[in-house]
């Protein structure tokens, strides 16, 4: 205390010596915290809103709130500053937390479902931009927050100080930029397309109750559906009669999205890959037909992509994920098991802790990133490149024949082209992979992720090269490896986050249908897909969550209904 009176004592002694400075200094800390205020209650949540008109409107929320300090005494006036101050800096959070979902992920921030995600990006640039790198980054972000708390509560008690000695003046200013607020509104005034009158904050605060209410009733409804199942009560023996005996592969390609094949920079080399490699499998005895699938996701959550091609359910949040998993809900992968034909297996290079997801999956055995014995560098975020986990799988589960007769299915989830697409892997020949060590001078010589991450033209490049990568590893895998009897399905998960695809990318997903048997192809003849790896652009489009009945139904299973 004793510290503190000194220094207002100081303080004093500065103002009465210098009575100018002082003045003016009290009034650049006034118009800093009103401008911080308003900046606050006219905050967009998105990046492209982010323009000088938003910052020059009048928010009814500033007007509403100088009447209520000009009513109140002392002692609650400046209680309810504090606590307006703190409420406002938790709405911005919100705000900018919007911001990065909208930019990133495509959808804005879940109050109820999102916060565990906060984890994940935590553990994602860690892996792009090191340990002490995100430490110091996470740190910083903790002390800004907690700095936008204190410095916008301190910014309403200054200013409600100030209405209560100027009560007069006050008054009449409120009563203008009252009147002011409602001649703009209602005559729809605007600078550049932007209202001058402005609710922006109360708005917010608006949409986000109906999130959580509709959040809240959704996971209820969503329950319901999750038990309907149109196949759940199909026998074993029903199920994929016409892909007994096939040695069944389905992929999933990370960020794999419809920007890869259409966007004007992205496209060329990813295009040409395609085409390329639909020649050499026909070249080898294999013929695809590919079409479009509506992610449940966009531009991260691939878990979310993954379980709503699976399920036939539509899976847009963690807690549908939730559900969906703890239900008896048939996946696609577990239709194969339960026919007890089928030996199932999952290669997952991206699981790096405990997986229950795997009984939702009807997987007998799960290989994750430690029990593939990669010796090699990461590659960012993947484990480890996508043709060594190929590789893995070949060695480790496609060459060996199940011990019972059965046939196989298997499941894999390839990692290379997730961002930041710094370093990407390139081919070496299939017999010098060895334990991976040979990725080590590539992976060396590669981009830094911190060089990639901040630049637009320079992501976009090379997310495109990301995905010729995985589509090459994989394609020359099967070309290699394939026999009379693989049938490969692999897709995209999602489109890649909004900067690399676009602010107004679809959601759409290339998926792609390959075998040397024509009876496969041509029980998907009358879906209209394309011929080879390459959908065109009028091919038609699904949402994910009808892929799993479609092909059920394709291949011969019989429905037959669960109902909750």
């Amino acid at each position: 205390m004793a510290g503190a009176g000194g220094v207002r004592a100081r303080w004093a002694r500065w103002r009465e010596a210098h009575p100018g400075g002082a003045r003016g200094l009290s009034v650049a800390v006034t118009v800093l915290a009103a401008a911080l205020v308003v900046a606050a209650l006219v905050l967009p949540n998105s990046v492209v809103g982010l323009r000088p008109a938003k910052f020059v409107r009048i928010p009814a929320e500033a007007v509403i709130g100088a009447a209520v300090m000009l009513a109140l005494p002392r002692r609650p006036r400046v209680v309810l500053a504090a606590v307006s101050g703190a409420a406002l800096a938790a709405m911005t959070v919100l705000n900018l937390l919007d911001m990065g979902f909208n930019q990133y992920l495509g959808r804005s921030f879940n109050l109820v479902l999102d916060w565990s995600l906060l984890g994940d990006a935590q553990s994602y640039l860690e892996d792009s931009l090191g340990r002490t790198a995100t430490l110091a980054a996470t740190a910083g972000l903790i002390v800004v927050v907690l700095l936008l708390f204190v410095l916008l509560a301190l910014s309403m008690v200054r200013l409600s100080n100030l209405l209560a000695r100027h009560t007069g003046t006050a008054t009449r200013g409120t009563l203008v930029a009252g009147v002011v607020w409602i001649t703009c509104s209602s005559l729809g005034l605007q600078i550049s397309g932007v209202p001058i009158a402005s609710d922006r904050t109360a708005a917010a605060l608006k949409i986000q109750a109906h999130r959580v209410s509709d959040t809240l009733r959704d996971e209820a409804e969503f329950r319901k559906v999750a038990k309907v199942d149109a196949f759940g009560d199909t026998p074993g023996a029903q199920l994929v009669p016409d892909l007994r005996g096939k040695d069944m592969i389905f992929t999933f390609i990370e960020s794999y999205g419809r920007s890869a094949i259409e966007d004007p920079i992205i496209a060329p080399g990813v295009d040409k890959t395609l085409d390329e490699r639909t020649a050499a499998l026909a070249k080898a005895g294999f013929h695809a037909k590919s079409g479009w699938l509506t992610s449940a996701t966009y531009g991260g959550s691939s878990w979310l992509g993954h379980s709503t091609t699976m399920s036939g359910l539509w899976v847009n949040n963690q807690q549908r994920y939730r559900t969906v998993m703890a239900s008896d809900h048939l996946s696609l992968t577990k239709a194969f098991e339960k026919t007890g034909a089928f030996d199932t297996v999952g290669v997952m290079p991206g699981v790096q802790k405990a997986w229950p997801e795997q009984s939702f999956y009807g997987l007998n055995k799960v290989y994750n990133a430690f029990e593939l014995g990669y010796k090699g560098p990461k590659f960012s975020w993947s484990t480890m490149p996508d043709q060594y986990a190929l590789q893995q799988y070949q060695e480790r589960v496609h060459s060996r024949k199940p011990t019972d007769g059965k046939s196989r299915m298997s499941l894999l989830i390839l990692t290379s082209s997730h961002q930041p697409w710094a370093p990407i892997p390139k081919m070496v020949g299939w017999d010098q992979l060895g334990d991976g060590s040979v990725f080590k001078g590539i992976q060396a010589a590669g981009n830094k992720p911190a060089d990639i991450i901040a630049d637009t033209t320079r992501s976009r490049q090379e997310y495109g090269k990301s995905v010729q990568y995985s589509v090459t590893a994989l394609t020359q895998w099967l070309e290699r490896y394939g026999t009379k009897d693989t049938v490969l399905v692999f897709l995209g998960d999602h489109q890649p986050i909004a900067r690399v695809s676009g602010n107004h990318a679809s959601r759409d997903v290339p998926v792609a249908i390959v075998a040397k048997d024509p009876k496969v192809l041509d029980k998907v003849d009358d879906w209209g897909w394309t011929d080879g790896l390459r959908p065109a652009h009028d091919a038609p489009v699904w949402k994910m969550s009808a892929f799993r009945d479609r092909f059920l139904t394709a291949y011969g299973s019989t429905p037959h209904p669960k109902r909750g």
